[in-house]
């Protein structure tokens, strides 16, 4: 069976936002794809059901945000129209879809009231002029993906399903969050910052505004952060920080005494979801609360007080519970993603279908995968999970991905994940298919979680604050000391790469040591000096995650000693980590006679590896393979034929 090849990614189909639809067993799903001819990125939506082939219910190419009404006649989902994305409804008996919302600058997904007559939805209000000076009077004037802003704030409406008037339910110098209706539909909660600095202190609360407009009220006071709201039967449920915004999620009820943390029995952080961080919003299956929540690096599903009810080597980055049932999303070992029904109350103990790993726990519901899109025709190698130890005895989890018949050492990739608060998984990863290319030509892929990973502990999660690159450089090198030790890796032939804050580490490293033989830092950091007043997260990264002390955690205070060859790559349009951080290091390299190549993609943003264009996403991945293969030599590696 032939091996990946960087080509596969447009072969690869997501799942993603799975929606169980309420009185039924059948999911509808979005399905991601690159799409070659038109070098963009293609969503559908599709439905799956038990012991039927899935079908695709709308045809694209961006369609998105599938919400079922609460009778389930109709299915809402997200639509462009003159390039704006609007709420569009389809009749599940037969028909088309019929335009809901005319947002001017479009709307964003639907949120069913309880009786179904109305819809609620965010969506951006403003009157930019593209060709105006921008004025800015405090820091939060752009966004990564966004740009600059222009005054754009995001406030959420209501639209009539029946008749399609709408009508503006909040507005204001701030931004709301995602709306939850009440149980009775007479009011809408979300979260925003409204304090007037809140771009020098992270401030965040939960605020009810009647369905038919008028001021909005806080429904919570100082001491926790709030960051997202849902009314979960006759309570509010809350996600936020308890106190500076530098470890955990938790989740809070809210109570007639203000906000008490909801007991899960975890040192484990809830996940939400967002890009690149998967999980999904908690809600409630049946009587029992479920929410994500990510453990050694996999994103997994807990019933509270902290149940594990999804477990395994399996990463979920969508949840939707209705009657009966618990459909998700999850990639495994073998798997971008596979779509997953689950019985809700547990009628038996199960085991995802496929070959996957087992759902854990003494209640754990039967699974039934209803999807099928790991490439049939590809053999992968499957990352293992190696304990090592650090300098100081912590000890770091990292995964080895290598063709385990190679009976000599051979080149070694250290890939440093983004964050620093991201996590490494031992599933299939359909953004770095680098790693299966290499693997393939006889390299080993060394994936490790140092400190400040997330999943590992609240201490972890923080072990770096303030100290970039000084605390965790020894969960780098102790892990590739140990497999040169094995007989694993040549100690001559070894590499590093990373994105985000694997940029920065792969910036940070070649000034620790000249061990390494080539570089590949992506969306670098090289200057926090510099980085703390461009970056449109600078602020925040200065006073929590650095701790002030911006110049000793800087790979440019450091530069001088650098002698790597290095690949540098970075979005054109990069507002989370500014093209700049690559120019300086290009440049400070350049200066020094060391040799590098400066690489930007026109548009990129900072995810553009995640959602950019598949063109770009390729090219990246061949960038880094045909760097490391002109620096380092695979020669003398042999593989046992047994």
């Amino acid at each position: 069976m032939p091996r990946l090849s960087l080509s596969d990614l447009y072969r690869i189909a997501v799942p993603e936002d799975p929606r169980l639809r309420p009185g039924g067993s059948s999911v509808a799903y979005v399905v991601v794809t690159a799409d070659r001819e038109s070098d963009d990125n293609r969503s559908e939506i599709w439905l799956a059901a038990p012991g039927a082939e899935p079908r695709p219910l709308t045809g694209g190419p961006r369609d998105s945000s599938p919400r079922w009404s609460p009778d389930g006649h109709s299915l809402a989902f997200l639509r462009p129209v003159d390039g704006k994305p609007q709420i569009h409804l389809l009749p599940m008996d037969g028909g088309e879809p019929r335009v809901l919302t005319a947002a001017p600058l479009g709307a964003g997904a639907a949120v069913w009231s309880p009786d179904g007559t109305g819809i609620a939805y965010g969506a951006p209000h403003g009157d930019p002029d593209p060709h105006a000076p921008v004025v800015a009077d405090r820091l939060e004037y752009k966004a990564d993906g966004a740009g600059l802003l222009r005054g754009l704030t995001t406030h959420l409406s209501v639209v009539d399903v029946a008749t399609g008037q709408t009508r503006q339910l909040t507005s204001g110098d701030f931004h709301a969050g995602e709306p939850s209706w009440s149980p009775d539909g007479r009011k809408l909660a979300f979260a925003a910052s409204m304090e007037p600095d809140r771009d020098l202190a992270v401030t965040g609360a939960v605020y009810s505004v009647d369905a038919s407009g008028g001021e909005p009220e806080r429904l919570t006071g100082a001491g926790v952060i709030c960051t997202g709201a849902w009314w979960l039967g006759g309570r509010l449920l809350v996600a936020g920080y308890a106190g500076d915004p530098v470890g955990h999620t938790r989740l809070f009820s809210l109570g007639t005494d203000g906000l008490v943390e909801v007991e899960t029995g975890l040192d484990r952080n809830v996940m939400v979801g967002a890009p690149g961080y998967p999980g999904a919003a908690p809600q409630l299956a049946g009587d029992d609360l479920i929410f994500c929540a990510r453990d050694r690096g996999l994103t997994h599903l807990y019933r509270a007080p902290g149940e594990k009810i999804v477990g395994g080597d399996q990463v979920v980055s969508g949840v939707s519970a209705a009657e009966g049932g618990i459909a998700y999303v999850a990639a495994t070992p073998y798997s971008a993603g596979e779509v997953y029904l689950a019985e809700w109350p547990a009628g038996r103990t199960g085991v995802p279908p496929g070959g996957g790993p087992a759902v854990s726990g003494a209640t754990a519901p039967g699974v039934t995968r209803l999807t099928a899109y790991a490439l049939p025709d590809v053999e992968l190698f499957t990352p293992r999970s190696r304990t090592f130890t650090a300098p100081d005895g912590t000890a770091v989890e990292g995964f080895v991905l290598r063709d385990e018949r190679l009976t000599e050492p051979g080149p070694l990739l250290l890939d440093v994940h983004g964050g620093p608060h991201n996590a490494w998984a031992p599933v299939f990863d359909g953004v770095h298919l680098y790693h299966q290319v290499l693997a393939a030509r006889g390299w080993t892929v060394l994936t490790v979680n140092p400190r400040g990973s997330d999943g590992y502990g609240e201490a972890f999660y923080t072990a770096a604050l303030g100290a970039w690159g000084i605390a965790d450089t020894g969960d780098f090198l102790s892990p590739i000391d140990e497999l040169v030790a094995e007989g694993l890796a040549d100690p001559d032939r070894l590499a590093v790469t990373g994105y985000s804050y694997g940029g920065y580490i792969s910036c940070w490293l070649p000034t620790r040591t000249g061990r390494f033989k080539a570089a590949v830092p992506g969306g670098c950091v090289s200057d926090l000096v510099s980085m703390a007043g461009t970056s449109d997260m600078g602020y925040f990264l200065k006073m929590y995650e650095c701790g002030g002390d911006l110049a000793s955690q800087s790979p440019m205070t450091h530069v001088a000693r650098v002698t790597t060859p290095t690949l540098i790559l970075h979005g054109e349009n990069d507002d989370r980590c500014p093209v700049g951080q690559a120019e300086q290091w290009f440049a400070a390299l350049r200066e020094r006679g060391v040799p590098v190549r400066l690489v930007r993609y026109p548009g990129g943003s900072h995810l553009f590896i995640l959602n950019g264009r598949p063109s770009h996403r390729v090219d990246y991945n061949e960038r880094i393979v045909a760097w490391l293969e002109q620096w380092i030599s695979v020669a003398g590696t042999t593989v046992s034929q047994d």
